[in-house]
């Protein structure tokens, strides 16, 4: 398994391709007006406390308020309170929590106006940036994200990744932080710090303590509202979050961005350097490494999967749903129930990429081929919970119900990816069309299971920019369907045919269907 990260800048954003075995299953985009980042940290003030909602409306600098749940407050709220009043006054010099006394924490099911008040002061995190209507959701309970541990402020736990499996390891990992715990901070030891020493861990917590210290900084002559602390850009939170022994290459076509990843990489795994690229070449990153094509066949409503299968995504403001459909496998298996569980597990690969890659969340709803053999639909199910496995998002899959169905929760923080694949229809007939690179694939499917059937001879009948798109260049897309089939195609350009418009012709003139 082997993960590459493609990063192509602009002037006015930076894109992000994560790829797994040279398939792209994860798109991030950057801009630089974007003010609402998860994890960054603003100082602000509450508008208004809603009893009814238990929770609080706080002004962050966005159109839409943000929302703050009396469960979002954490339970340390008054502590947090009494430091940032202190520290904004220039009362309070020492940002360690060594000699700060903590407040009584707050009751667990209490009510949001008995913990704050209107146009209190109180530094919140955003936890989902504004997505659709809505504005960002946040919370009060502040954590600092490292390589290998996460600091919480105004806490004394030590937790651990539950995907660290070993017992042994847990025990070591939990004695080595303890050492080097702060006091008033607690800590979350993440599932990269598995076979780490106290010294790389160590290294971590002190930049995290710099970061809070940063700050406290700011606070003094902060403005309401105001961001005090930025997380890190999307870039070095994927490597922070992903980077391991399976990352194989980070290219990047900026030099300024290169020389900046490339320091972060040395500073957090050193052995690691070696791996990022400054890409320099007068072709697109993206196209070069064939991103811009995948890109524009998994982002439309139909989403092609392997051997026929594929799968249509539509979207409504409840809720996603996903129908699989077996394309051409129909008639490929003797018998119909393995022909079902063979759609389905190719749908249920590209489903759990399609939902990282789009970054999809809320509810979805699948409705895969229906199998009455209860082993097939629970082999289903762990090949789905699989494949999912390694998603970052928190989510929850239910086992298929009796109709089919299989229903998924996904953690969304952002808003979706969500990229227009389909282009002006050059013919003027049909408003929109899909994006025409997609034809290729078509005609490569379609000359596939023509060659199974063998025919003697097959001529392509196709609108003259395709025929000389297929056989310009050397070697030419004909001479590697050639060299792949051994069987020689004509292509024949027609003048009278629409844009996307192909046929296959047989020995005696007559098109194949």
């Amino acid at each position: 398994m082997n993960y590459e990260l493609f990063i192509r800048s602009s002037s006015s954003e930076v894109d992000f391709a994560l790829l797994k075995d040279g398939k792209l299953i994860e798109l991030h985009k950057e801009e630089d007006d974007s003010e609402f980042a998860v994890g960054d940290v603003f100082i602000a003030k509450t508008r208004k406390t809603v009893p009814g909602l238990n929770a609080a409306f706080v002004n962050v600098g966005y159109e839409k308020d943000g929302f703050l749940h009396y469960q979002d407050l954490g339970p340390q709220l008054p502590s947090l309170l009494k430091f940032t009043k202190l520290v904004s006054t220039g009362k309070l010099k020492d940002y360690s929590l060594k000699n700060f006394p903590f407040e009584k924490d707050i009751d667990k099911n209490g009510k949001i106006n008995e913990a704050i008040k209107s146009n209190q002061s109180i530094l919140v995190q955003i936890v989902k940036e504004p997505i659709s209507t809505k504005g960002p959701r946040i919370s009060s309970e502040l954590s600092l994200a490292g390589r290998y541990i996460v600091l919480v402020p105004f806490s004394d736990r030590v937790s651990i990744s539950q995907k660290i499996e070993s017992k042994e390891e847990k025990e070591r990992l939990k004695r080595l932080v303890q050492s080097i715990r702060p006091k008033g901070f607690g800590v979350i030891i993440r599932t990269v710090a598995e076979g780490k020493k106290v010294a790389e861990l160590d290294k971590d917590l002190q930049n995290l303590l710099d970061r809070w210290s940063a700050m406290c900084k700011k606070l003094q002559n902060a403005h309401h509202p105001s961001k005090v602390m930025s997380e890190m850009n999307r870039g070095l939170s994927l490597i922070r979050d992903l980077l391991n022994d399976s990352f194989t290459a980070i290219h990047i076509d900026d030099e300024a961005l290169y020389l900046k990843i490339k320091d972060y990489v040395h500073e957090v795994a050193p052995q690691k350097e070696s791996i990022v690229k400054l890409y320099d070449s007068k072709v697109p990153i993206f196209e070069k490494f064939g991103i811009e094509r995948q890109i524009k066949t998994s982002f439309g409503r139909t989403v092609s999967g392997s051997k026929g299968a594929y799968l249509v995504i539509e979207h409504t403001e409840a809720l996603h749903v996903v129908d699989v459909n077996s394309g051409n496998r129909s008639n490929k298996s003797d018998s119909q129930e393995a022909t079902a569980l063979e759609v389905n597990i190719i749908a249920a690969t590209e489903l759990a990429r399609q939902l990282r890659l789009r970054d999809m969340g809320g509810i979805i709803v699948v409705d895969f081929i229906d199998m009455s053999n209860p082993n097939h639909r629970k082999q289903l199910f762990n090949h789905l919970r699989d494949e999912m496995k390694d998603d970052r998002a928190k989510h929850k899959i239910l086992p298929p119900s009796k109709f089919g169905l299989i229903q998924i929760t996904r953690q969304r923080v952002r808003p979706e990816m969500n990229i227009k694949t389909r282009e002006l229809d050059p013919n003027g007939e049909a408003g929109e069309i899909e994006a025409p690179i997609l034809i290729i694939d078509r005609i490569n499917a379609d000359l596939k299971r023509l060659i199974k059937k063998d025919y003697k001879k097959i001529t392509l009948n196709t609108h003259p920019f395709i025929a000389a798109f297929l056989i310009k260049g050397f070697p030419s897309i004909r001479s590697k369907w050639f060299l792949e089939h051994k069987k020689w195609v004509k292509i024949q350009p027609r003048d009278a045919y629409t844009y996307l418009e192909y046929h296959f012709i047989d020995k005696d003139g007559k098109e194949i269907k």
